[in-house]
């Protein structure tokens, strides 16, 4: 898939007013979005619980896991899982684009509106 980034906007859901906008490297093959660390601290987001992270070389490191609010093209969440990263790393990861209803374009090089699912298992009758 091409790289691109998309313009955001980030804030500690308990302080709207203290938004910041990012802009974040689209990347699918990381789970989650990924901030650096002072910019989370800027935004008194604290570390909810503590995540092992498998990095592309393989090694696997462990980080402190928070959550902010974010808006992208006018869709937002109210609170989504962000890694504190290092400095200079803006990743926009697969549960954000998830929750916001998101995936990328890789011949527009975009995020655009997709449905999501809901469907029944019928083989298990439910």
């Amino acid at each position: 898939m091409g790289v691109f980034r998309v313009k955001a906007k980030v804030w500690n859901p308990r302080d709207r007013d203290k938004a910041v906008v990012v802009e974040l490297l689209v990347d699918t093959g990381a789970t989650y979005t990924v901030l650096p660390t002072s910019l989370l601290k800027s935004l008194n987001v604290e570390p909810i619980r503590m995540v092992k992270l498998r990095l592309a070389d393989n090694r696997v490191i462990e980080r402190p896991l928070g959550e902010v609010g974010i808006e992208i093209i006018d869709r937002y969440v109210s609170a989504t899982p962000v890694v504190f990263g290092e400095e200079g790393v803006y990743l926009l990861g697969a549960v954000t684009m998830g929750q916001l209803g998101l995936a990328p374009d890789p011949i527009e090089k975009k995020l655009k509106p997709v449905e999501a699912l809901l469907m029944k298992l019928l083989y298990l009758g439910i």
